[in-house]
């Protein structure tokens, strides 16, 4: 009997009252699963904690649901309309562009320009043989014909390649050249390499062109009796500038346009310059044909952009700057954006349904293992009535979504100081190429993923979760202990999220006065940032319960408020480096990397960022000397001794996993006070690399001073406030001893304070004199 698996998404993240969300769902050895709407309070199962707890909630969407098996289109590709079937070609043709493959040779074909059909053998298509080749094939439906360059392609090595067939001959004559300069490709000049390849064959008959084969960049369409048409043969790699004329180009007329010379008007049909349409603001997935026929193409899975393109020079490092130098768009065989399933369930957010973490939750046979999914989304307020808003970091669970560090990094196991623990679950991630990558994963070339989306199963984004490399809860699961800590002590709350801080800017967290994150809001894009700046400066009060927050800067499409998009740049801790000259991010033209680099040092908001990460052990705070100054004695007031924290669903501790510093140089606040600090972590805990200019002995936890979490406080105008925690861990420690403990006796005094309105305490003592104990 086959295994039984249900997995699922929702088209939205983040509703409210009225608003419809649709379910998408899937099955494996059954057609059945029983589905229970339900709000999530805690997320975690450790033993020192509540356990994990769900309320069960009436609504139109429980019971069984008949579910189908659904299958992902994954890989990137463009898909041109043709709807004259221009590109039908019967007579004399030529292909041409530009192409830097990334992983051929691998045993399979890849489709780079065409109208070819995989599974009636029909049509056209230039593209790379099994063997790394480059190679032309026609098929009539019955046979396939071909011929192929004598000179296998080199991995990323820029080529410009074509081949040309006159119809009245038969012959079809492949062009291969290469065209790398001293930037552009992997090997430069110095390297005695023949990139050159010109062979010519006479081929045995024309190509069958049925009306229902689509011109695809990328890919070729294939065909499954129980998933219909789909597209495979996906190239790994960029494509510049290509292009088809009605006729056989000759040799010198390809010599010229490998030269980089505009094509001719006589006999083009189509020409997708891939350097077009860029703006300040960006650019789109439309790749738009400036030939005479205007057949635009499509992105689908969303082709990298703002990608360096065959004639890059290395001067300018933004397409802003030299737009007609990033024509490189970039394909991935393993990219997926939206797994476009059926709709299983549609429900439309009742009114009564107060703001929360809700879930679908699906359970398939038994219901145990893979037979139980929970589809996560959140409920925020039609109209905010609550005085305290938990921020919910989605773009994180985005950035998270998937990733299978534990299994591809190699600096997991160093870094994290023990071996991981994998389950079912995530071997099942590991082996399912429809459940797509996180923004900490690399494609199978080896390029960063810089896209991730939640239109799609996202395994790591569930209550119960452990991330297998660290053996605890992460992210979602982890932030639940907040939510369950609001709960437990009754505080009237709302959800809003990241998604909804980006799009609503401050109106989506001006009506609070309070607003607590959540334990690692680490992406962030310039529209969340200039928000939360704006609601403190404003009076606001803001608690960072985290660490390692206010890090990358990211960026969303308005249409497309599932798709976050990510570069990781020269510096920060981060699993790659984009590319030379590819910074810059494709959705808004915005430099992305650490704020940090941008002049926005997360320590000018919170007071603190980041210096450290751990996740083999974590320690107490102890308090400071500010901690007992009478501006601020009022938030460790009701709590014993000096040590705060020595207990934690997260390695035993309050103050690790990641870890923030106060830090003047930075732009902390001068005014700042350091409640309590962390010392003593082990050596798995390193100086994070943005703060290392020469690397040198003992920059661990055991030497430096300046690894350490620092919990800070500071007023801001018009009576804001700011409390940061200064560790992902400090959340982990509330729910110890079911909520009865110093962590959370601190925090509630923190909340209570912060939710009231008036001004904050201590805030009209301003003689320095005789203020501490």
């Amino acid at each position: 009997m086959a295994q039984i698996k249900v997995f699922g998404y929702s088209d939205k993240i983040s509703v409210k009252a009225g608003d419809e969300i649709s379910f998408h769902a899937t099955v494996d050895g059954t057609d059945r699963a029983k589905a229970q709407l339900v709000r999530l309070i805690h997320g975690d199962q450790h033993p020192e904690g509540p356990g994990f707890i769900e309320e069960e909630v009436k609504s139109s969407i429980d019971g069984e649901w008949a579910i189908k098996k659904q299958f992902t289109q994954v890989g990137s590709f463009l898909k041109v309309a043709d709807p004259g079937r221009k590109l039908a070609l019967d007579g004399s043709f030529t292909l041409f562009g530009f192409i830097w493959p990334s992983l051929h040779g691998e045993g399979v074909r890849e489709a780079l320009i065409g109208r070819w059909d995989l599974f009636r053998n029909e049509g056209y298509c230039l593209g790379i043989n099994q063997k790394g080749a480059l190679e032309f094939w026609v098929g009539d439906g019955k046979e396939i014909d071909y011929v192929a360059a004598e000179v296998p392609l080199m991995r990323k090595i820029w080529y410009f390649v074509a081949v040309s067939y006159d119809a009245g001959s038969g012959q079809a004559t492949i062009y291969q050249e290469g065209v790398l300069n001293r930037y552009n490709s992997l090997l430069g000049k110095v390297a005695p390499v023949d990139y050159r390849s010109h062979v010519r064959e006479t081929l045995r008959f024309r190509a069958k062109n049925a009306p229902d084969i689509p011109f695809l960049v990328a890919g070729a369409q294939d065909w499954h009796e129980l998933r219909g048409h789909f597209v495979s043969q996906n190239y790994n790699g960029k494509i510049d500038r290509p292009g088809v004329y009605g006729r056989a180009l000759s040799r010198e007329e390809l010599d010229r346009l490998r030269n980089g010379e505009p094509p001719s008007a006589e006999g083009l049909i189509a020409y997708w310059d891939s350097s077009k349409g860029y703006t300040d603001r960006g650019i789109g997935d439309r790749v738009v044909d400036t030939g005479p026929n205007g057949l635009h193409a499509e992105g689908y899975n969303r082709p990298v952009r703002a990608q360096t393109g065959w004639n890059w020079k290395g001067r300018n490092d933004c397409f802003r700057l030299a737009p007609e130098e990033y024509g490189g768009i970039e394909f991935h065989a393993d990219a997926i954006l939206d797994c476009r399933w059926e709709v299983a369930r549609r429900f439309t957010i009742p009114a009564d349904l107060k703001s929360g973490v809700y879930a679908v939750r699906l359970r398939a046979g038994d219901g145990s293992g893979l037979g139980e999914e929970y589809i996560v989304f959140f409920v925020r307020a039609a109209v905010p009535k609550a005085r305290i808003a938990f921020l919910v970091p989605t773009a994180s669970y985005l950035a998270y979504a998937n990733e299978r560090l534990s299994f591809d990094a190699q600096m997991v196991q160093p870094i994290m100081g023990q071996a991981p623990i994998v389950s079912e679950v995530d071997i099942e991630l590991y082996q399912t190429r429809d459940f797509g990558l996180s923004t900490y994963d690399a494609h199978a070339d080896g390029a960063g993923v810089c896209y991730s989306s939640y239109r799609r199963p996202i395994l790591n984004m569930r209550p119960k979760c452990r991330m297998a490399s660290m053996g605890i809860t992460w992210q979602l699961a982890a932030d639940l202990s907040i939510v369950g800590w609001l709960e437990h002590l009754k505080y009237d709350y709302e959800i809003v999220t990241d998604e909804d801080l980006h799009f609503g800017g401050l109106k989506a967290i001006e009506p609070y006065k309070l607003v607590i994150t959540g334990s690692h809001p680490e992406y962030y894009s310039e529209e969340m940032l200039d928000a939360s700046e704006d609601f403190v400066a404003g009076g606001g009060r803001l608690i960072y319960m985290g660490g390692n927050g206010y890090y990358w800067n990211i960026a969303f499409r308005p249409e497309e408020p599932w798709v976050m998009e990510v570069r990781k740049l020269d510096s920060g801790m981060r699993a790659w480096n984009a590319r030379p000259g590819e910074h810059y991010l494709q959705t808004t033209g915005q430099k992305s990397g650490l704020w940090k680099n941008l002049g926005r040092p997360p320590q000018k908001l919170t007071g603190v960022g980041f210096i450290s990460q751990g996740f083999d052990s974590a320690r107490p705070f102890r308090r400071m000397p500010d901690s007992w100054h009478r501006t601020v004695a009022w938030i460790t007031e009701g709590i014993e001794g000096e040590v705060i924290g020595d207990f934690g669903l997260a390695h035993g501790g309050a103050a690790g996993i990641e870890i923030d510093r106060y830090d003047l140089s930075l732009g902390t606040p001068p005014h700042a006070k350091i409640i309590a600090s962390s010392g003593g972590h082990s050596d798995n805990y390193a100086l994070v690399v943005e703060e290392v200019l020469y690397a040198y002995p003992g920059m661990t936890g055991t030497f430096d001073y300046r690894i350490r979490a620092d919990m800070v406080y500071f007023t801001a105008p018009n009576h804001g406030g700011v409390f940061s925690t200064g560790s992902i861990g400090f959340s982990g420690a509330l729910p110890h001893n079911r909520f009865d403990n110093n962590v959370s006796k601190l925090l509630k005094n923190v909340v209570d304070a912060f939710a009231k309105e008036g001004p904050l305490p201590g805030w009209s003592w301003v003689a320095e004199e005789k203020q501490w104990r």
